[in-house]
């Protein structure tokens, strides 16, 4: 049966240039038998013949986009955030797969409605103020979410390598994770859509398997809409 199922391909938005963490999440797609693509900043790339979109990590969303001002010192790519926008309606409106890492889950966020906190560091109480590569912040999860199903228990050590972080929640999300400081680790559609934002990076926690598990969910989940997107316009049972 395995050789009959068709070959998915995950677009992976990001800057210009291709970084480390996008190979690890390449690494992360191919693992579970998902080819992925590449979108840079400006690529009008047709979104209906992906199977799932992966919004990495980067630069910051620009405050315009959630009606501020910069409040602090970043890199910003307008670019980039018009881009990522035009992708996230775009599987909006085919109903596919999505998973925001980092400043991919805070734009989600934004594209939604919400808000971002642009400098979360001085606010920290309970957790560092460093920057972790390594899954050393306990992070909480809401139990019965997807994210909870995905990561098979109450907590999960994460990273952090963000200063920014969801403040006002978007339209139709609901927070499923939060660390120490009731900071927002996590969010996911209510409305039927597969989308997940972490706040971590979990392609850098390949070796983890709680954290492998989120690529091999996502790839299943694009594999079953895949599937039923093939069962609807052929009209086969697969």
């Amino acid at each position: 049966m395995a050789g009959s199922e068709p070959g998915l391909t995950i677009g992976i938005s990001g800057p210009s240039r291709q970084r480390l963490p996008h190979r690890l999440m390449r690494l992360g797609l191919r693992l579970f038998g998902a080819r992925p693509l590449f979108i840079r900043p400006g690529s009008r790339v047709d979104v209906s013949m992906l199977d799932g979109l992966i919004l990495s990590g980067g630069t910051h969303v620009h405050p315009d986009r959630f009606g501020q001002t910069p409040e602090v010192r970043a890199r910003y790519d307008r670019l980039r955030d018009e881009t990522d926008w035009r992708l996230l309606a775009e599987t909006e409106r085919l109903h596919l797969p999505v998973l925001g890492i980092c400043r991919g889950a805070q734009l989600i966020n934004v594209f939604r409605g919400g808000s971002l906190c642009q400098n979360v560091t001085p606010l920290r109480v309970n957790t560092r103020h460093r920057p972790l590569l390594l899954p050393l912040q306990t992070v909480r999860l809401v139990q019965g979410s997807l994210l909870g199903q995905i990561m098979l228990g109450p907590t999960i050590g994460a990273n952090r390598i963000h200063s920014q972080a969801i403040k006002r929640l978007g339209r139709g999300l609901r927070v499923v994770a939060l660390d120490n400081d009731y900071f927002v680790q996590a969010v996911e559609s209510e409305e039927g859509q597969w989308l997940l934002g972490v706040q971590w990076h979990p392609e850098y926690l390949l070796y983890h398997p709680l954290h492998r598990r989120i690529f091999e969910c996502f790839v299943h989940a694009a594999r079953q809409q895949k599937l039923r997107r093939l069962g609807q316009s052929e009209g086969s049972a697969l």
